[in-house]
């Protein structure tokens, strides 16, 4: 069975924590080493999903601090430094050597540390006379965020609007490129493993690639190789498919509705870090009260969320009511058994009163009182979910979108009564922008009149105009003759950036009987590894090749059974749920991870598409 990359940053933090030196599988730190944990809030980010508080002092950590926060002096105890690479905090922690509150300084780096930021650090260390304190100096390369077994974020905000702001310089755009190719070579190192790297050709996709196959090739000629075949993500020789897109590829899924447990939970609740907190509604008369919230962790600790994840929101409230039914069947049984009331309570003296049954009854309580909780919590998650679905009518934009996208077509009148009935602005300018991308065709004045419902609604155009504009662009591109089509991209790009690559076209030529992703599909055949028209125009690198022979069909022979599936300017959880059914549903099962540079809600990546309208000069009720 392949390890999962959570499994790989676990292995590789949890030798961090216990200062380097390798611990066993499921060991612990030497119970006499306490340390101090400092952290800035990027690499506390790339903790949280991973280890909770309890776990951090099964490795020793008594404390965990920010490096920006004041902190006390600990002379005694040795300190573990997990922090980005850059300026501020090579001071910061120069700063706190020469002060000495730290016994020993063991400095772990997200990424590498870069040769000048490594001179700073001596420099201002023995200008300091703290050199000593300095124990040992890592490049960790974990410079992303593992949010479920096969899932991962660059956590690289906005990468969508810097790499399609028209205003963007050639040194602005390079800039995003090598902060994305770092996280990806973080990733790659983790997992061990050198890939065969496929990408459209084009955009910001075939960019990143290029630098990536660059920077690999360098890299494994060097003397102090990171990559070794032990570090294999799965258990076959042969090595994993590297897909990279460009949000524009498909980018109705960025905004669509959706009706599965954990997009919806990310989409509406807005989960952060397989974290959500769901505010309860106002106790206080007129609702003027501030709501209570409550926090709840939603990763693979907890059974409900691992089996019911992937499901349809009816079916989890179903599911959720027919655990508590369970749970209230079980706790009559153990008060029947153990002479206790039958109304759920469980009374210590009536336990104590009947011994037959009491040491079983007494064993079911931690068991029973965990399931409680789980039901606990999916109960307040599954009511507030209703709660927003009621009051933003979400059933219907979700049903409408999905209806649009499955057909390609659409009822004009049941659009401009969604559009013009209840429900919050957000969500229409959701439902009129996948109404631009579904459609193969549409009138002008059909297009005009979903403008003016907009307007009417007060909603801020500049999203959907800058899809619109993508649009015509896109389809004036693909009808003209080839002569003529230089110019075009030439003036676009100028002015719109990255963006003409296909927004439309793509999820149409790959989209084949029923409602399936664009994503799915290209992935589904770039694992065949099979010369079809629908993936001809994809590149290949392989950074193993001899230079030159790069793009060689021989380097890509498959099919493969492992991939990366990664999404340059934001990703969902809707992508990843469906790239793992894909993975399922093969035979025998792949192994798939998927990864985006951040992990976006639909109106997160609507504010983006807005930012640029905005550049654009569009906004609230303006006028194509």
């Amino acid at each position: 069975m392949a390890l999962s990359l959570r499994q790989k940053q676990l292995d590789a933090v949890v030798n961090m924590l216990n200062l380097n030196h390798p611990v066993v599988a499921g060991g612990t730190a030497d119970e006499e080493v306490y340390k101090v944990l400092v952290l800035d809030r990027f690499c506390r980010d790339i903790l949280s999903p991973l280890l909770h508080l309890n776990e951090l002092r099964k490795h020793g950590i008594t404390l965990c601090l920010m490096i920006d926060n004041e902190r006390q002096n600990i002379p005694d105890a040795p300190a573990i430094y997990f922090v980005q690479a850059s300026i501020s905090n090579i001071h910061r922690i120069i700063l706190d050597a020469s002060r000495g509150i730290y016994e020993s300084f063991h400095l772990n780096f997200a990424s590498s540390l870069p040769r000048a930021l490594l001179e700073e650090l001596a420099t201002g260390t023995i200008k300091n006379d703290a050199i000593h304190r300095i124990s040992k100096v890592y490049d960790q390369y974990l410079e992303f965020v593992t949010l479920d077994n096969k899932m991962l974020s660059l956590a690289q905000p906005n990468i969508y609007v810097q790499l399609n702001d028209p205003s963007a310089k050639d040194k602005d755009i390079e800039a995003v490129v090598e902060g994305i190719v770092n996280g990806l070579f973080s990733v790659l190192v983790t997992l061990g493993v050198v890939p065969v790297i496929r990408c459209a050709r084009g955009g910001a996709a075939e960019m990143v690639a290029s630098v990536l196959d660059t920077r690999l090739r360098d890299h494994l000629v060097s003397r102090n190789n990171l990559f070794t075949e032990a570090g294999h993500l799965g258990s076959s020789f042969q090595r994993p498919l590297l897909c990279l897109f460009d949000r524009n590829f498909e980018l109705s899924v960025g905004v669509q509705h959706v009706w599965v447990y954990r997009p919806l939970v990310h989409d509406i609740l807005g989960m952060k870090l397989n974290r959500v907190i769901v505010q309860g509604e106002t106790t206080i008369p007129g609702g003027k009260g501030k709501a209570t919230g409550k926090s709840f962790e939603l990763d693979d600790s907890d059974s409900f969320w691992v089996v019911n994840n992937s499901a349809v929101f009816p079916k989890v409230a179903e599911e959720v009511e027919m655990q508590l039914n369970r749970y209230k069947q079980d706790i009559e049984e153990v008060n029947r058994h153990a002479g206790g009331s039958k109304d759920g309570s469980l009374d210590d003296h009536e336990l104590l009163g009947n011994t037959k049954h009491l040491m079983s009854a007494v064993n079911s309580l931690p068991e029973l009182t965990e399931r409680k909780k789980m039901i606990d919590k999916h109960t307040n998650i599954a009511t507030a979910l209703l709660r927003e679905i009621k009051a933003r009518h979400l059933d219907g934009f979700c049903s409408l979108e999905e209806d649009m996208l499955t057909r390609g077509g659409v009822d004009k009148n049941q659009l401009l009564s969604i559009l013009k009935g209840k429900g919050a602005k957000e969500d229409k300018l959701r439902l009129a922008i996948v109404y631009l991308l579904a459609m193969e065709s549409t009138a002008p004045a059909e297009v005009e009149a979903v403008e003016t419902a907009l307007r009417d609604a007060e909603v801020d155009l500049a999203a959907f105009m800058y899809v619109k504009k993508i649009r015509s662009l896109n389809m004036s591109f693909t009808s003209l003759n080839p002569e003529s089509r230089g110019n075009l991209v030439d003036w676009a790009e100028k002015l719109y950036g990255q963006s003409i690559s296909a927004v439309t076209a793509g999820v149409k030529n790959l989209l084949s009987g029923g409602r399936q992703l664009a994503l799915v599909r290209a992935v589904e055949l770039l694992m065949e590894a099979k010369l079809v028209p629908e993936t001809e125009n994809y590149l290949l690198f392989d950074p193993k090749a001899t230079k030159g022979s790069g793009g060689s069909w021989h380097t890509a022979r498959g099919p493969f059974k492992e991939a990366i599936v990664f999404m340059i300017g934001g990703g969902n959880y809707l992508e990843y749920g469906s790239l793992q059914e894909l993975a399922q549903r093969q035979q025998p099962a792949k192994n798939i991870v998927y990864g985006a540079t951040e992990i976006l809600t639909g109106e997160e990546f609507l504010d983006q598409l807005g930012i640029l309208g905005k550049k654009m000069g569009v906004g609230i009720g303006t006028a194509s």
